[in-house]
């Protein structure tokens, strides 16, 4: 949900018209947008290679997740996690896109930490894996772009700790 739909949302559950400050939220969500754009562009063509260059970075620093044993050993398993971090980069995206994080959050952080949890994947690895991505992305971003979808990397990083 935008910036936009929660003003109105909360306005209109609470019967009243959206107060100045919710205005001025609205107005730099607009005044932002095309910088939200330009990030989610560069993340979503980027893609392959954020994940490709996330996993060479994790796979460095963490070795054991793809030695005999662990949860990235062998192809199958590879390629899972390689799906599971473009559906994470996918959702840092759309959190940029809405300005908020809540798509973030109802799409499926709290879900996925369950999952992993029930699958035995080691979550704080999830979480490593989550900043190797935002290490990357950030990397083909401007300085002023990177640090608007750092938050966003961020949220999934705290939530998977």
């Amino acid at each position: 949900m935008s910036v936009v739909s929660q003003v109105i949302l909360q306005a209109d559950d609470e019967l009243r018209y959206p107060t100045s400050g919710e205005l001025s939220g609205i107005k730099d969500f607009f005044t932002t947008g095309a910088q939200r754009t330009r990030i989610a562009a560069v993340l979503s063509e980027n893609e392959k290679k954020i994940v490709e260059e996330a996993s060479r970075k994790l796979w460095k620093k963490r070795p054991d997740f793809i030695s005999p044993g662990g949860n990235a050993y062998g192809n199958r398993e590879r390629a899972l996690c390689l799906r599971d971090y473009g559906w994470y980069l996918r959702l840092v995206t759309y959190g940029v896109l809405s300005g908020t994080t809540d798509p973030i959050e109802k799409i499926g952080v709290i879900g996925a930490r369950e999952m992993y949890n029930a699958l035995g994947v080691p979550v704080p690895g999830m979480a490593e894996a989550i900043a190797c991505l935002k290490e990357a992305a950030s990397g083909l971003l401007n300085p002023s772009d990177a640090s608007e979808a750092a938050p966003y990397f961020d949220f999934i990083i705290q939530a998977m700790s």
